[in-house]
C-alpha cells in the first residue's frame, strides 16, 4: 500500500460525507473549513433533501449532469451539442431565480441509458460556446448523502476558491500515503478507502446502474398496476353490464306488466265496450218495440175508433132511415085528413 505504485493511484467516492470530500486522500476526521462544517451540519440534521426538488423530472439512470457551461449556452446549443450522442427527451438549464441568467449548468436525460453513457463517456472536456464543459452522473439523486455546493458541499471547485471537494470524476480521492485511521473513520460513519482496490487516472469510473431487481420490481410493479387496471376496467364493464341487464330486465318487467295493464285493461275496455253495446242493442231494442208498440195501440185504438164509429154512423144512418118512412107516413096521414 505504501509502495510507489500507490503514488498514481487513485478511487473515487461511493456515497458522500462532507469531512471525507474535503480531504485529499479520503482519511480526514476533522472538518478543515467553515464551509465544510456548514454541509457536515445540514447533513446530521437532514436539513437538505434531494428527493424534494419539485423541478426533479425524469429517470436518474439516463440523466448527467453538464457542468462548466458558459453564461452565453442557451438550451438550444446545449440540445444540440448533446444530441450528438443520443436522443435527448428532457433538459433543464439552471438559471437565476431573480435575473435569469445562465447558473453554468445543467441536467439532460436521454432516452435511453445505453446513450447516457455514451454521453458520459464521450461529452467529458468537450467544448461547447468555447467553454471546456465536464460531464457527471446525477449525484443528487444517485449518491447516498449528497450536500449540494450551495451549502458546503459538492465536488471540484477551483485552488483559487480554497474549498476543494474531492472524491469526484474530475479531482478524485489520491491513494492515501499515510495509515488509514479506520477506527475513527467508522466512528464517523465515514467509508475507508478501497485498499488494494484503486484506479489509475486514466480509468474512467461508471455510473451507478440501474439493479436488476429495481427493474423487476419496477416490471412487477407495471404489470400488477395494469393488471389491477384491467380487473378494475373489467369489472367496471361487467357491472356496466349487469346494470344494463338489471336495467333491461327492469325495463322488460315493466314493459310486461305495462303490457299486461294495458291487456288487461283493454280487456275491460272491450268487455265494457260490449256490455255497452249489448246494452245499447237492448235498449234501441226496447225503444223500438216501444216505439211499435205504441204505434200499434195508437193504431189499434184508431182502428177502434174508426170502427166504432163507422158502426155508429150505421147505427145512425140505419134508423134515419127508419125514421124517415115513418115521418113520411105521419105526413102522408096527416095530408089524407
Amino acid at each position: 500500500m505504501r509502495g510507489s505504485n500507490n503514488i498514481n493511484s487513485v478511487f473515487y467516492a461511493e456515497s458522500y460525507h462532507p469531512i471525507q470530500a474535503g480531504s485529499i486522500d479520503g482519511t480526514d476526521i476533522l472538518p478543515h473549513d467553515n464551509a465544510v462544517y456548514r454541509a457536515l451540519l445540514c447533513s446530521n440534521a437532514a436539513l437538505y433533501d434531494p428527493v424534494g426538488d419539485p423541478k426533479l423530472i425524469g429517470d436518474p439512470y439516463r440523466t448527467i449532469f453538464v457542468g462548466r457551461l458558459s453564461h452565453l449556452t442557451t438550451e438550444h446549443a446545449l440540445h444540440k451539442a448533446m444530441s450528438k450522442y443520443g436522443r435527448v427527451k428532457n433538459l433543464r438549464l439552471v438559471r437565476h431565480i431573480v435575473t435569469g441568467a445562465s447558473r453554468g449548468y445543467a441536467f439532460v436525460e436521454f432516452e435511453t441509458e445505453r446513450e447516457m453513457h455514451r454521453a458520459y463517456q464521450d461529452a467529458h472536456h468537450s467544448i461547447i460556446d468555447d467553454a471546456e464543459i465536464i460531464v457527471d452522473y446525477n449525484r443528487q439523486q444517485l449518491m447516498p448523502g449528497w450536500i449540494p455546493r450551495r451549502l458546503g458541499g459538492g465536488l471540484g471547485g477551483k485552488k483559487e476558491s480554497g474549498q476543494l471537494r474531492f472524491g469526484g470524476r474530475e479531482r478524485p480521492f489520491r491513494a492515501p500515503l499515510r495509515p488509514i485511521p479506520y477506527e475513527d473513520l467508522k466512528k464517523l460513519g465515514i467509508p475507508p478507502p478501497p485498499e488494494g482496490r484503486y484506479l489509475s487516472r486514466f480509468q474512467v469510473p461508471s455510473p451507478p446502474k440501474k439493479q436488476r431487481s429495481v427493474e423487476k420490481e419496477e416490471y412487477s410493479h407495471k404489470m400488477i398496476s395494469a393488471g389491477r387496471e384491467e380487473f378494475s376496467q373489467r369489472s367496471s364493464s361487467i357491472e356496466r353490464g349487469e346494470h344494463k341487464r338489471t336495467a333491461g330486465g327492469q325495463q322488460e318487467d315493466s314493459s310486461k306488466s305495462s303490457c299486461v295493464e294495458e291487456e288487461h285493461q283493454h280487456g275491460k275496455s272491450s268487455m265494457d265496450r260490449s256490455e255497452c253495446s249489448q246494452k245499447g242493442i237492448l235498449i234501441e231494442r226496447e225503444d223500438h218495440h216501444h216505439k211499435w208498440s205504441s204505434v200499434d195501440r195508437e193504431e189499434h185504438s184508431h182502428s177502434r175508433s174508426t170502427a166504432e164509429g163507422g158502426e155508429i154512423s150505421r147505427k145512425r144512418s140505419s134508423t134515419d132511415k127508419e125514421e124517415r118512412p115513418s115521418k113520411r107516413h105521419k105526413r102522408h096521414s096527416r095530408a089524407n085528413q
